[in-house]
């Protein structure tokens, strides 16, 4: 076991790189990176964040943590010494992980987060190196890269760094094109192992879920699957959506194609679109109005606004991003008349029940 943690230590970076290689060679033979229609912007925002994460802010980070530690704590750096590694591990990967559950699901819910959070889910294509597309502060107030300072503070740092290399293995694979987990849907017998699997670590179907669009197609789910590593907090927290198929497409519902330097180096730089949250001229609108949406709809889905703010009211337009709405996905069988509630007080979502008439009485 010893040596096994000796390599993982000495060679923690290259084993990075290596499941990065791995997963861009599949990538590269299965024909995703000559089909892509990323821009160069794109690819510089992604390598850029990943080298800035890498090389910049995790170091930089452990360094002051471990520095400040010392001087603060002399005795703390050997805080964990008397543990085993296979406690460490767990301990080390299970707090990383509800600490970044809480944090992703944070930054869909609040809009200072979200607009820090908002380049990840910028890209219309999955790829490896979506991974690390974030502006850069997310990643300086990412509670969990603090927690791994600090562990590696009390003494743990072996830990740390198997738990990574295990950590980037998973991200890195569930945001890759590969969908390496497509054989464990293809057979009945194998149906008991992708139960468990895809409800232990986070699987491609999984998180490309959360890169979805919107609810339309009955397989995205922006508004969950927050989970990096383990898929578990997604369960236990309530906010899991199994469908076991991927998106056709992905990324924001209003893009305001922000310039990837404004994505990445937001709020230093903002963006010259007023429109974009990114802006620092946008306001919030509220647009509710007390008044029902009579209108023929066609069969088929619709997502009706719940937070109030959407500009194509009463549908959705992807405004509740940065709040703790979600939209309601409605089916109709047939082309039908509906009126539909506006003031987002109605009982009986999305119609209208009469409450914008009476808040008192039937509002909240």
């Amino acid at each position: 076991m010893e040596s096994v943690i000796l390599f993982f230590r000495l060679y923690n970076e290259y084993l990075v790189l290596g499941i990065l290689v791995v997963f861009g060679l599949i990538e590269f033979i299965t024909g995703h990176l000559s089909n892509s229609k990323r821009s160069t912007g794109d690819y510089i925002q992604e390598f850029f964040s990943f080298f800035l994460l890498s090389v910049v802010t995790k170091p930089v980070i452990v360094v002051l943590v471990v520095y400040l530690g010392n001087i603060l704590f002399p005795y703390g750096n050997t805080l964990l010494n008397a543990m085993p590694f296979y406690f460490q591990l767990p301990l080390f990967l299970l707090v990383d992980d509800v600490m970044q559950y809480w944090y992703h699901r944070s930054a869909h819910e609040y809009l200072f987060l979200w607009k820090l959070h908002r380049a990840h889910h910028a890209s219309t294509e999955m790829g490896l190196l979506v991974s690390y597309r974030n502006a850069a502060l997310y990643y300086v107030l990412m509670p969990n890269i603090w927690w791994l300072a600090l562990f590696t503070f009390w003494g743990a740092g072996s830990a740390v760094v198997v738990g990574l290399v295990l950590k980037q293995l998973v991200i890195i694979g569930s945001h890759s094109t590969t969908k390496w987990d497509q054989w464990l849907y293809r057979s009945a017998w194998l149906s008991p192992l992708a139960w468990v699997v895809e409800r232990t670590i986070v699987t491609p179907a999984f998180h490309f879920a959360h890169h979805g669009v919107s609810q339309v197609d009955e397989i995205s789910e922006p508004n969950g699957n927050f989970g990096n590593m383990f898929a578990f907090w997604d369960i236990l927290f309530g906010s899991a959506y199994f469908t076991r198929q991927y998106p056709e497409k992905f990324g924001i519902q209003t893009d305001t194609h922000d310039a990837w330097y404004t994505q990445m180096f937001f709020p230093v730089l903002k963006s010259e679109n007023r429109n974009s949250p990114l802006s620092s001229e946008f306001n919030v609108t509220d647009t509710k109005v007390d008044a029902p949406t009579i209108v023929d709809l066609a069969q088929g889905n619709y997502l009706w606004c719940r937070c109030g703010f959407s500009k194509t009211q009463p549908f959705c337009d992807g405004c509740h991003h940065g709040t703790k709405h979600k939209p309601l996905l409605f089916k109709l069988d047939k082309q039908q008349k509906c009126t539909l509630c506006n003031c987002k007080r109605t009982k009986n979502a999305p119609f209208c029940d009469g409450a914008h008439k009476w808040p008192e009485e039937v509002g909240s």
